[in-house]
């Protein structure tokens, strides 16, 4: 049969989407381009916030129109299996935990519910161009009170360390040079199979070839919990300086409140922690701003936290209901325009501060790594030992090359550079 593939959210998602195209295919369907080519079309879907959710409804009606069988996977139908059943009863479904099932639902003669999860026998990768996403990991051994990806993704399934470590070795012999290590919460990665993702890194980084390796999303108190052996891990050159540790809000009794299990000085005692083991390190992080109960000192208390702490790059997010949340059943829920103010606010901060921590490197020289093309012609972006994007003029032949970049500007959020001769 001839099968279209339309995959939304995370790099985990798009890599499951990615599996499910192998998985069609070496089951001898074929993958088409667009929707009207298709005999089955396949929405894999998102559903982290209500805006996404919204819109995966919508696409999923105008897809509805085709006439043709219809397939949705993903986290839409794990978290929310009755919002597709008022659609149609006529929709398959095949839930997040359960994608390898993919081809199951394809040649069914009716519509099938595959909910239950599925042992992993794939790990899923998604490939773009020298960079590679390998998952480590799915679901999580949070609780928080506003999130609905683990009522989708289930609780923590770490994938075997030799597989991740053969599929790095596969991709970097195939030309990768930059891989990326995603889940919902790398920092609790292996701690159901008895290991770590200080040990992972360890392995990854052994593996021959020169490419670089981004760690992906950790919480504050899993990399907490091994930190002192994170660290060391952290001093391969492999690794990229780039820690992504969400804080969400700078307020500890709205922390505690929505059960993310540290407090405030926990985040600034790992981003410490890393910043004098690692001075030139980029950090990300993620605000969350209207989560119910936050009151204007609360909201002054991000703020603070925002100036002390100095993120290169900041996620500014306005907390949504979701269903099967404790939050959405919580008082004191903020008015959205009062959500939009705080929004606005924490954004122009977290803009001012990334572009005075880029304007220092101005000037400077550093070895880059060339990842891709950029967005405007002849542009190619290449990011530096600590992640910052770096966009410049050159040839299309030096994707995958290290190369020395002088900084000549900086936006809050990318590099400007040139290649030194």
């Amino acid at each position: 049969m001839r099968v279209y593939i339309e995959s939304y959210g995370c790099a985990m998602n798009m890599a499951d989407g990615q599996l499910m195209a192998e998985l069609l295919a070496e089951a001898g369907h074929t993958l088409v381009d667009r929707p009207e080519e298709a005999d089955v079309i396949v929405l894999n879907t998102c559903t982290v916030r209500s805006d996404t959710e919204r819109r995966m409804v919508r696409r999923l009606r105008e897809l509805m129109r085709y006439g043709k069988k219809l397939i949705v996977a993903g986290c839409l139908p794990a978290a929310q299996p009755g919002l597709v059943y008022k659609l149609s009863r006529d929709i398959s479904m095949v839930s997040a935990r359960a994608v390898e099932a993919i081809v199951e639902a394809v040649e069914a003669d009716g519509a099938v519910y595959i909910h239950e999860a599925r042992p992993r026998r794939y790990l899923p990768r998604l490939r773009d161009g020298v960079k590679i996403t390998i998952p480590i990991a799915e679901g999580c051994l949070g609780s928080c009170a506003y999130c609905i990806v683990r009522v989708a993704r289930g609780p923590l399934r770490s994938y075997r360390p030799e597989a991740i470590v053969r599929a790095v070795e596969e991709a970097v012999r195939r030309g990768a040079r930059e891989v990326r290590l995603t889940a919902q919460d790398t920092g609790v990665y292996g701690l159901d199979i008895g290991t770590n993702l200080a040990e992972l890194l360890g392995a990854v980084c052994a593996v021959e070839g020169d490419f670089m390796v981004r760690v992906g999303m950790m919480n504050p108190n899993a990399a907490l919990r091994i930190l002192d052996e994170l660290l060391e891990a952290y001093e391969d050159p492999k690794i990229y300086k780039f820690l992504h540790l969400p804080v969400q809000t700078g307020d500890d009794e709205l922390l505690r409140a929505m059960r993310r299990g540290y407090t405030v000085q926990d985040f600034l005692a790992v981003v410490d922690a890393f910043r004098r083991r690692f001075p030139d390190l980029s950090l990300a992080t993620d605000i969350m701003v209207g989560l119910p109960g936050e009151d204007e000192e609360a909201f002054q208390r991000t703020l603070e936290l925002l100036r002390r702490a100095e993120p290169d790059k900041v996620h500014v997010a306005r907390y949504t209901p979701r269903p099967h949340t404790r939050a959405a059943a919580m008082p004191n829920q903020v008015p959205e325009p009062e959500k939009k103010r705080r929004s606005r606010i924490a954004s122009a901060l977290a803009l001012k501060i990334g572009l005075e921590r880029n304007l220092r490197l101005v000037g400077r020289r550093l070895r880059c790594l060339v990842v891709g093309h950029g967005r405007e012609a002849s542009q190619l972006e290449a990011r530096t030992t600590n992640y910052k994007p770096v966009y410049f003029q050159g040839r299309g032949d030096l994707v995958g090359e290290f190369l020395e970049l002088e900084i000549t500007g900086a936006g809050p959020y990318y590099l400007l550079g040139r290649p030194v001769s």
